[in-house]
């Protein structure tokens, strides 16, 4: 009999838009807590439901393995978990079922779990683990084996006679170097590179290099971190990489942080590190344009290996960015951008739009800097409330009987804002395709004077105006129409 079954209750192939894309990242955090388990003496398996093609595929794991515990982690640098997708809860639900079915104690640590643990208790589930979840799994374990009571273990919730039991929260993690490196041989790594393979990018795996974010951007959730920032020594990353590429010959990796480098001083250590160890890797990163302006930052991080950053830009209106507690100012927006670019490192922007009190003026203002600063890649959304968030107790009297998506690429507005869903779903595509528009007339005009200099996919994009500008044109009138009718 296997002790502990570790599993997810993410599925790249129940969410369209991101199995599309064919990058699909191993459940980080997941592999944190089965590496942590098998340290301490736990046999642990891995049900990856990443590339499974829904949760019925787990049964006959559950027949052959026997295992008496099921533990569904949920990978927390995963942003996609923290929205909660409707296909990927009613997935676990399912998973709980038939892991009931079978005998097992099933323990559940994720986001939605977190905010809605009534809802996994009813389906079966034995214990909900809130917040960050290694340490108190492993306590909670050790307890279950040696049949003492899970009272005095802090971070989790569960039933006992009927009655709901909610314990204390556990202080997070502070040196994150404790841990053991990921159980990263309980994955099928080639099955992954095979997918990437589709994508026609190069193979990349996920580090974590922090956990949480100390800023207070009144949209972001915040449910396994919380609002505390820790951070990996860099000579524990630089070990994590070393690693991955001896094992793995990987050289690309995805820093999924929420924000990479904040700690004073660890970027320029972490280049330093892989300068001695030899090691040449290419990366990419989400960040701050405040925090990318500070010192030699950008300097430090080219030297490093960075290729690309996403940064949240959200909005080209100080007034929406101030109303969001984001920090940052439009003018930091364009310096960071230039400062990148001038290090030839590809610099993306993350794009909200919908926030409450957004009018044309502000969406036109996102739209001209778009097109005025092109970044090498652009992520749109709505805004999207979730649990726990000053924006959510805003808009949760207007949240009806759907409060999450059902999947990545749903796109629906949840709460009343300025506009309807489908004034949004059309401005998004409108806002890619004027920004493809522009790409194409910069490398047009670049063409014009030296045309050996392009790239092949800088001509495409030249040629793909054809198919642009009438195209923008068309969205622009509907979207005139649809502000109209509001």
């Amino acid at each position: 009999m296997l002790d502990i079954l570790f599993s997810h209750s993410y599925y790249y192939k129940l969410d369209p838009k991101q199995w599309k894309n064919k990058t699909p990242f191993p459940p980080l955090g997941t592999l944190y807590a089965a590496s942590l388990l098998r340290n301490n003496g736990f046999s642990v398996d891995l049900f990856d439901t990443n590339l499974r093609d829904n949760p019925s595929a787990i049964q006959p794991i559950l027949e052959t393995k026997t295992p008496k515990y099921l533990v569904i982690y949920d990978d927390g640098f995963n942003y996609l978990t923290k929205m909660c997708l409707t296909n990927m809860r009613e997935a676990c639900f399912e998973m709980i079922r038939l892991s009931k079915k079978q005998g097992c104690t099933v323990i559940v640590c994720s986001s939605d779990s977190t905010d809605h643990y009534d809802k996994y208790l009813e389906k079966g589930a034995d214990f909900i683990i809130q917040g960050e979840g290694e340490l108190t799994l492993l306590e909670l374990i050790n307890k279950l084996e040696n049949n003492e009571s899970a009272e005095v273990i802090s971070g989790i919730v569960y039933q006992k006679e009927g009655v709901l039991k909610i314990n204390s929260k556990r202080s997070v993690l502070q040196n994150l170097d404790e841990l053991p490196l990921p159980a990263w041989d309980l994955v099928d790594i080639e099955q992954y590179r095979t997918i990437w393979k589709q994508s026609n990018q190069t193979f990349s795996l996920n580090i974590a290099t922090t956990r949480g974010c100390p800023y207070k951007c009144n949209w972001c959730a915040k449910p396994i971190y919380g609002n505390r920032y820790n951070a990996h020594s860099p000579e524990y990353i630089v070990k994590h990489i070393k690693y991955l590429t001896e094992h793995f010959g990987v050289t690309r990796f995805w820093m999924c942080d929420d924000i990479f480098g904040l700690k004073p001083n660890w970027v320029q250590e972490f280049n330093k590190l892989l300068q001695q160890q030899n090691l040449k890797i290419r990366y990419y990163i989400q960040s701050r344009v405040d925090l990318l302006l500070k010192e030699d930052t950008i300097d430090a991080l080219a030297a490093s290996g960075l290729e690309e950053v996403w940064v949240g830009a959200e909005s080209a209106s100080q007034k929406i960015l101030d109303a969001m507690d984001k920090g940052t100012t439009v003018e930091q927006i364009h310096q960071a951008t230039k400062l990148l670019k001038v290090k030839n490192i590809r610099v993306a922007f993350f794009l909200q739009f919908g926030y409450l009190g957004e009018n044309q003026n502000d969406i036109q203002q996102t739209i001209g800097m778009v097109k005025k600063l092109m970044p090498d890649n652009i992520g749109i959304s709505v805004s999207y409330p979730l649990p726990g968030t000053v924006f959510y107790e805003k808009v949760k009297s207007d949240l009806k009987e759907k409060a999450n998506w059902k999947d990545s690429d749903d796109f629906e507005m949840l709460f009343n804002g300025t506009y309807r869903s489908n004034y949004y779903r059309k401005l998004q595509r409108f806002v890619h395709k004027e920004y493809r528009k522009s790409q194409g007339l910069h490398y047009l005009k670049s063409a014009l004077k030296n045309p050996m200099q392009l790239s092949l996919e800088q001509v495409k994009s030249v040629a793909k105006l054809g198919y642009y500008i009438p195209s923008a044109f068309i969205d622009s009138l509907y979207l005139k129409r649809l502000n109209n009718e509001r």
